[in-house]
Parts: structure tokens; sequence; C-alpha cells
């Protein structure tokens, strides 16, 4: 994808943008790191969470000095709580539809007092925009802002992707 022009900082930058340095950032299904280990980089305290072992293994080999964790967001239970909790990489796409609702709740749980949540996934994957929403405020969780990319396009009716910023409800 770099080598085609793809911007692959792009869900960094945002989150980045969103809270003082130091930040405590949750990568919820953080693959090989790549996200995590950009804000890691950026002066963030990052933990990163992820079901494979060997993406958790990549991220550590990839971003070292960062906290990374086997785990299942579904049982998701740190004893930190975080600044923002950034989930990219159309996650919320890959998880099983009957965990969903679990994920965003178990996710708003571990946000602090004026913590957000940042999600972003594509049409067209099994995960209406509507029905996204609606499980976002069953459990608890606000609309900040609605973009249509990581790069703060407008979200509107014919939006391909939505990053969905959200907050405590």
């Amino acid at each position: 994808m770099a080598s085609k022009g793809a911007d692959l900082g792009g869900e960094a930058r945002l989150i980045d943008a969103m809270v003082p340095r130091g930040a405590r950032i949750l990568d919820a299904g953080c693959g090989t790191g790549r996200v995590g280990g950009r804000l890691a980089a950026a002066g963030h305290r990052v933990t990163g969470v992820d079901l494979d072992p060997e993406l958790i293994a990549a991220a550590e080999q990839d971003y070292p000095g960062t906290d990374w964790q086997v785990g299942d967001l579904t049982e998701l239970e740190l004893p930190d709580r975080f600044d923002v909790i950034v989930c990219a990489g159309n996650v919320m796409t890959f998880v099983a539809p009957d965990t969903r609702g679990e994920i965003l709740r178990r996710m708003r749980a571990h946000l602090s007092g004026n913590g957000r949540v940042a999600i972003g996934f594509g049409a067209d994957r099994g995960y209406p925009f509507d029905e996204f929403r609606a499980d976002a405020a069953a459990a608890g969780l606000a609309e900040d802002l609605l973009l249509a990319t990581w790069d703060l396009r407008p979200f509107g009716p014919g939006s391909d992707f939505l990053v969905a910023l959200l907050r405590p409800a």
C-alpha cells in the first residue's frame, strides 16, 4: 500500500492531534503495531491488544518498548483507563457480529473520564454504519464527530468509510 502512495500514518496523526503528549492510548486490534507504534514514537504511553500472537510478535519486533498484549477484545480487562482508544484497520468488521456490542461496552469501560474512542471501517464489510451507530449508543458511547476518512473529510450519505469519534454518553 505504501508503494502505491497510501497514507499509512493518517490514523496515528489524527489520534496524536486529539491528546496531549504522554497520553494513555489503547490500540484495540493493533495487529503488527502500525498505529500504536507511531503513537509510542510520538511520546504516548501505548498499550496494544490483538488476538493473534504472531501479529503481536511482529509488533514487539518492529516497535520494541511498547506494551503489546495478546488478548480478546470481547474479554478486555486491563488495569488502565485510556485517554483514547483507537480501533483502526476495519477491526470491527472482522470480529464476530454477535461480539460487537460487548467489544464496544468494554471499550467504554476502559475510557478515562474525558476519554474518546476512534473507530474506523469501510462500508460493504458486513457492518452497516447505522447498525454500528446504534450499537455504540447502546454501549454508552455518544457521537462527537463522524468523518469519512482519517484525514478529516466529512462523513455524508455517500461515504464508503466511517471514522467515528465517540465519547462516554
